[in-house]
């Protein structure tokens, strides 16, 4: 079976279905992708905080594509199995003002620069400390063009994919997306070394990625209205320590919940507050623990306690 490939520069930053394709393949064919990292190369190894002070916005979050695939018919659903993932060596995450849960709380920007040890599976977020972060790469961006005539920022999700964030849909993984026009016209891009549930102070270990995805239509799953996916987890026996926010109000509860594992962090393990969020962001976990006995909601923001204390 053929596997195609997109190179760095092929890219585009929007969903707009009247982008022509960089590749037309057969339905069940590999495709493979080079791609920069969410600043679209305006971070680099050698970058500092005063790097965000002079980010082009409109660059952020490109994606790689798009792909037409053959036979493919709006009310089809594509099927994208993950195939390969490789991040580089490095990564970054930042607090970029305006971006993340609590950004009127962080207003002032703040760059971290990772080394990844791919062979070891990890990456220190503070060696002193012991605190480290395991590897588990996957593509932030993974979607196809919207019915409705665009161009769409590539930030938001869609109910066809796009920026979905999901950790899960790693290697091994397979997504599923609503098709709305003839092609699919299927795209990715914004690779994560790794990344928590939510990623509250919105960015994750961001990094270069090549990605190998096969994709395949399928007719029937007329039921596939947006992203679906299904993975593996593994069952590790792991210990979190989980916060909660509770209120009537859904985003103010996970406000809280976050707010209330940073001051955890900063009381137990001597972080200061921008590190604190920042590691909510690349390992904590969001989950709606209740949502039935109204009026009130509860959010957890569990944090696994294996990352504390590695050697």
């Amino acid at each position: 079976m053929s596997i195609h490939s997109v190179k760095r520069e092929q890219c585009h930053l929007a969903w707009d279905n009247s982008i022509p394709p960089v590749a037309r393949i057969k339905s069940g064919e590999s495709v493979s992708f080079d791609c920069l990292d969410a600043s679209n190369g305006q971070i680099d190894p050698a970058s500092t905080v005063a790097t965000l002070r002079s980010l082009v916005f409109s660059r952020l979050d490109q994606v790689n594509g798009p792909i037409y695939v053959e036979d493919a018919q709006p009310g089809d659903t594509l099927q994208v199995d993950v195939l390969s993932i490789e991040t580089a060596e490095w990564g970054w995450s930042a607090l970029i003002p305006g971006f993340g849960l609590l950004a009127d709380e962080f207003p002032e920007p703040e760059l971290k620069l990772w080394k990844l040890d791919k062979e070891a599976g990890f990456a220190w977020f503070d060696e002193a400390k012991g605190i480290k972060i395991p590897l588990r790469p996957f593509a932030g961006e993974m979607g196809v063009a919207r019915g409705v005539k665009g161009p769409y920022s590539t930030i938001p999700p869609y109910n066809t994919g796009g920026n979905i964030d999901t950790k899960h849909v790693t290697v091994g993984s397979t997504l599923f997306l609503p098709i709305e026009v003839e092609g699919a016209l299927f795209s990715t891009g914004d690779g994560h070394a790794a990344q928590g549930d939510g990623e509250v102070c919105g960015t994750a270990i961001e990094t270069p990625m090549k990605v190998t995805v096969r994709l395949t239509v399928r007719k029937d799953r007329p039921y596939t209205k947006t992203p679906h996916f299904s993975t593996k987890v593994s069952v590790n026996n792991e210990e979190y320590y989980c916060t909660t926010g509770v209120d009537a109000d859904m985003k103010t509860a996970t406000q809280a919940a976050v707010r209330y594992m940073i001051d955890f962090l900063c009381a137990e393990y001597g972080l200061g507050r921008t590190e604190a969020y920042m590691l909510c962001s690349v390992a904590g976990d969001l989950r709606l623990h209740e949502v039935v006995d109204m009026p009130n909601y509860v959010v957890g923001m569990m944090m696994p306690q294996s990352i504390f204390g590695g050697s």
